[in-house]
């Protein structure tokens, strides 16, 4: 790594031109992981299981198009353009171009084979080629946009910042647009105007892309890994599978989705089953989406006076606790239950502001264990476990009110509902719990560690520069 001193400081600019890159990527993402099923099963008439096969097939292929792009990175010499940022002017567009082809309501009467294969084949481009072509690059681009810790951790809050504001606009916003109600009084989902919508987002996500590519400087010169003739000689796969810093993240990261994905998927029933408000459900997401975005500044100031380590394992036991203190509470009216969720969610959300920087204290850990740089392989090997862990939450929702023996016949039965609730309150401070302890016992990188290999990869730089 070399500095190039000519650019210009480290400022506003990046940080909110890195936003949009992810802003530009959740105008995809979040489209087709809250609505994909919804469109193919009402739309097109596909199955539920057989897009839940295509999804698992979807994240095998992901277990090589991640880890290839990933070294791709990691071998390539940065350009005039730097090493990363070209990858987002190629690929963006084809992410928001097959984005948009993923929901052709114009084939709803072709037949099923027809549907089935044009599904197959969008989402494998969309996702497993196309978005892992930009979504690595970008992500791997924070640790070459700066090499300050400080600035990083503000790189990192900015980026969750566009991705709530991507999650916000879409779960808050479309279905206000594509539902409506027909002559026999039920809630409709309208596929063709959501083609339309998703036509709109594509755009977006193409001047979002664009703005993060002009926006962003690489300072930092990523060259291929030249390995130290004093280190270990370890392979890449060594490197990773001995890498504690990444398992630990990984596993945290995981256990942080497998409970969060469930506080949304519960959502669909704890709020018109339990307490017969679908209103509340549309409230809380929209204020507890408003409110990590007030904390995202006050966050980024703590994490540098206390450590991301520190305060994300604070965060996660509050949010335990809280989901705790609701369960036991089981308040009756739903405004006290959205007023706990929205409590817990603030908590849950500092880790999610601060883990793409702890991604680059990963990186720069094993940089001064190894003596390689590798931040393609290591935001590919994180991407891919990300991939899996969401995989594995589409099936818990499912098990667990199952389990609670609900269906069309039982779903008011109180018993069944009962079970909703705890379901809501217990699985979430479960997660947030094992997240918590991830973080305390396994994750090493504090406060005191992540300064020190700061300290030491500037002290190599400045070594091979002199």
């Amino acid at each position: 790594m070399s500095n190039d001193l000519r650019t210009r400081p480290f400022g506003l600019r990046d940080k909110l031109c890195y936003a949009s890159g992810d802003l530009a990527n959740d105008c995809t993402f979040i489209l087709s992981s809250t609505f994909l099923m919804k469109f193919y099963t009402d739309v097109m008439g596909v199955d539920a299981y057989i897009i839940g096969i295509m999804m698992m097939v979807a994240r095998i292929v992901d277990a090589f198009t991640d880890m290839t792009m990933g070294r791709i990175l990691d071998l390539s010499k940065p350009g005039k353009n730097g090493k990363f940022r070209p990858w987002i002017l190629r690929g963006g567009a084809l992410v928001a171009v097959m984005s948009f082809l993923l929901y052709p309501s114009w084939f709803q009467n072709m037949p099923m084979t027809f549907k089935l294969v044009w599904m197959f084949t969008s989402y494998l481009l969309w996702g497993s080629v196309f978005y892992t072509m930009v979504n690595i690059p970008y992500s791997s681009m924070a640790s070459a946009i700066t090499d300050k810790p400080q600035e990083r951790t503000q790189l990192s809050v900015f980026r969750n910042a566009g991705a709530t504001i991507a999650g916000m606009v879409i779960t808050a916003g479309i279905p206000m647009l594509v539902y409506y109600t027909n002559d026999e009084g039920n809630t409709v989902f309208n596929g063709g105007l959501f083609s339309y919508v998703a036509a709109g987002f594509s755009i977006a996500a193409i001047i979002f892309y664009l703005a993060c590519y002009f926006g962003c400087t690489e300072r930092i010169k990523i060259e291929p890994p030249k390995k130290d003739p004093n280190a270990p000689k370890n392979s890449v796969i060594k490197n990773l599978v001995t890498n504690r810093s990444l398992i630990a993240i990984i596993v945290a990261a995981i256990c942080l989705l497998l409970a969060q994905l469930t506080i949304s998927g519960m959502a669909q029933y704890v709020y018109p089953n339990f307490y017969g408000n679908t209103t509340a459900q549309s409230t809380s997401a929209l204020i507890s989406n408003i409110g990590i975005l007030l904390i995202s500044a006050p966050v980024g100031t703590l994490a540098a006076k206390f450590g991301k380590k520190e305060l994300s394992t604070a965060g996660t036991l509050f949010a335990t606790i809280v989901y705790l203190v609701c369960y036991f509470v089981r308040p009756e009216n739903v405004w006290v239950y959205v007023a706990f969720y929205v409590v817990a969610y603030l908590g849950l959300g500092v880790f999610n502001i601060l883990i793409w920087a702890c991604i680059i204290d990963v990186i720069d850990a094993a940089e001064v264990k190894n003596g390689v740089r590798e931040d393609g392989t290591v935001y590919a090997c994180y991407s891919f476990a990300r991939k899996l862990g969401q995989a594995a939450s589409a099936g818990l929702t499912g098990t667990l009110v199952t389990a609670v023996g609900y269906s069309a016949a039982t779903a008011f039965d109180p018993d069944v509902v009962n079970g909703i609730f705890n379901i809501s309150c217990l699985v979430p401070a479960a997660g947030f719990l094992l997240v918590a302890l991830a973080l305390f016992f396994l994750y090493p990188l504090n406060k005191k560690t992540v300064d020190a290999n700061c300290a030491e990869l500037a002290r190599r730089r400045d070594a091979k520069g002199a």
